[in-house]
């Protein structure tokens, strides 16, 4: 048996950036212009106008103020209101393999190796552009690794479901190095003309290296334990999928085809999940609260983050004990918490433990626990 560490992180971050104000500007003409072609329907009271959104609105339901997109001409363009992406040939590599190996490229370089050292590509998103082959095969090829790779999708939890299954595989010594790689498309599957989630999304690309801890070649985080949790629920969900024009209303594009969640089910019923989770993961671990010195959680919402923060910790949590980053990236599913620890981990000195932790649609939620080796 080995124990692995996580030896390199990498962040890729998409060059187009959207305001809040940009955001709105959009979405409230395109209200205006749905307003206007169902006026008479409006005026007879049988469709409800549009409202408007606004950037005081989007700050209070969740804190973020910016995101980064793959596109951003066509999400602002009033009459598309959606990502407007080339169409790729099959002979060139898909985006989200771009993205991937960008961010796998930082890892790898961060933790001093390179593509021969790795033996295993986990893809681990919540939305992956085909069905098959796997993403994470494209990757390893794009990358020249030899051995496997395999996609993962439990939605906002993929990237620490992702680091269990390698975290697992390095232990038991099957591979000896393992990339867990999060390119998140956010933007394709977000509706943005619906007020109440227009906001919530961005795009972005994380990936983590995992290795037997007596290969490290630098500063790096022990794996002390993972665990993970689901239980079903509908209240997050998207319905498109490739059984999709086999259904009577198929090729409708419908409200369901893009993501949808209802909101406050959401919140009283993920919150004590998660706070639970992370509780008897610790106490199985002997650990207590006072033991921690950050927390990196699923960047969602900032007030379900600091809900959890203070669960967890008892109390407020000190500046930078549980750092977000949605404010300037928005929600991106799997990667969030890993864009958090990429970014506020190398602070951390000799011995001191910290927990990664995502959760979202499934209901799904993993932890891992781990500690700062200099």
């Amino acid at each position: 048996m080995y124990t692995p560490a996580i030896t390199g992180t990498g962040v890729f971050t998409p060059q187009n950036v959207i305001t809040n104000a940009e955001l709105v500007a959009a979405f409230n003409a395109y209200a205006d212009r749905k307003n206007t072609e169902n006026a008479k329907g409006i005026a007879a009271g049988e469709i409800e106008p549009m409202q408007h959104s606004s950037e005081e609105f989007i700050i209070k339901a969740s804190g973020i103020e910016n995101r980064f997109v793959m596109d951003k001409t066509g999400i602002l363009d009033p009459e598309v209101m959606h990502p407007a992406l080339r169409q790729r040939s099959d002979d060139e590599p898909g985006i989200m393999t771009e993205m991937a190996v960008d961010a796998c490229t930082k890892a790898l370089d961060q933790a001093g190796r390179t593509a021969s050292d790795v033996d295993l590509v986990i893809c681990a998103a919540s939305n992956h552009e085909r069905a098959y082959p796997a993403i994470a095969i494209e990757i390893q090829q794009a990358l020249g690794i030899d051995g496997f790779g395999f996609d993962m999708n439990v939605a906002c939890s993929s990237a620490t479901f992702g680091i269990q299954a390698a975290a697992d595989m390095v232990r038991s010594g099957s591979v000896r190095a393992a990339l867990v790689v999060n390119p998140e498309i956010c933007s394709g599957h977000l509706e943005w003309r619906d007020r109440d989630c227009h906001f919530i999304f961005g795009d972005v690309a994380t990936a983590t290296l995992i290795e037997r801890i007596d290969d490290a070649q630098g500063p790096h985080f022990e794996v002390i334990s993972t665990r993970c949790a689901t239980q079903f629920s509908n209240n997050i969900r998207n319905n498109n999928g490739f059984l999709r024009r086999s259904r009577p209303d198929g090729l409708v594009d419908r409200r369901d085809m893009q993501f949808m969640q209802n909101g406050r089910k959401v919140f009283k019923e993920v919150l004590p999940m998660v706070s639970r989770h992370i509780a008897e993961h610790m106490t199985d671990e002997g650990l207590t609260n006072t033991d921690l010195k950050r927390l990196w959680l699923h960047q969602a919402n900032k007030t379900m983050n600091d809900f959890i923060g203070k669960k967890v910790l008892g109390r407020e949590p000190l500046q930078g004990e549980q750092p977000n980053i949605l404010q300037d990236y928005a929600n991106t599913s799997s990667a969030g918490s890993i864009i958090a620890f990429s970014k506020y981990s190398d602070d951390l000195q000799d011995g001191d433990i910290g927990l990664i932790c995502s959760f979202g649609a499934g209901y799904s939620v993993g932890s891992v626990i781990v500690k700062r080796h200099v």
